[in-house]
């Protein structure tokens, strides 16, 4: 197990990857904010869905979940149909417009990470993608938690059930 202060440093490290983050949302066209951008990745990523799927993926209300929706469908990237099991829901589906900007946004990421990571070999970019997806699977990808015990319960309270579901995603 790591010593404290390298899990002190990680934590450092993680909260400096905000600026990773900004340039990533810098190269997205100017029509097409990280909101929408997060909606059709997901609706690539995992296909047709419900709002209130999208909502839980995105981690986020559904006021927000049908703003980022009504621009994304307003620009003809999805299609909003009825749900034949519930008509009072809506089915999210990528449009051929939808993809094409999809990967659009998809050649963008792939050509900074490739500019910025140019002095990377392919073995150190492939243990990146490795750690990092351990990492998130440490964390469950984010979707689910274990309460920990209250540092102050008795033993009984101590028993930890099954994973409460979160609406927490990776960002």
């Amino acid at each position: 197990m790591a010593e404290q202060t390298q899990y002190e440093e990680l934590a450092r490290q993680l909260s400096a990857f905000g600026a990773v983050k900004r340039d990533m949302t810098r190269i997205l066209p100017h029509d097409c904010p990280g909101g929408s951008a997060a909606v059709l990745t997901l609706l690539g990523r995992h296909g047709d869905m419900r709002m209130s799927r999208l909502a839980e993926l995105l981690a986020v209300d559904m006021s927000v979940t049908s703003r980022h929706v009504t621009h994304v469908a307003d620009r003809g990237w999805i299609e909003r149909s009825p749900d034949p099991a519930d008509k009072r829901s809506r089915i999210l589906h990528l449009t051929a417009a939808g993809k094409e900007q999809l990967g659009e946004l998809s050649r963008r990421s792939s050509q900074l990470l490739a500019e910025r990571l140019s002095d990377w070999s392919d073995d150190e970019v492939g243990l990146l993608i490795q750690l990092m997806a351990r990492l998130r699977e440490s964390f469950d990808d984010c979707r689910s938690t274990l309460r920990p015990p209250h540092p102050y319960s008795t033993e009984a309270d101590d028993v930890v059930g099954p994973p409460v579901p979160t609406t927490r995603t990776p960002a």
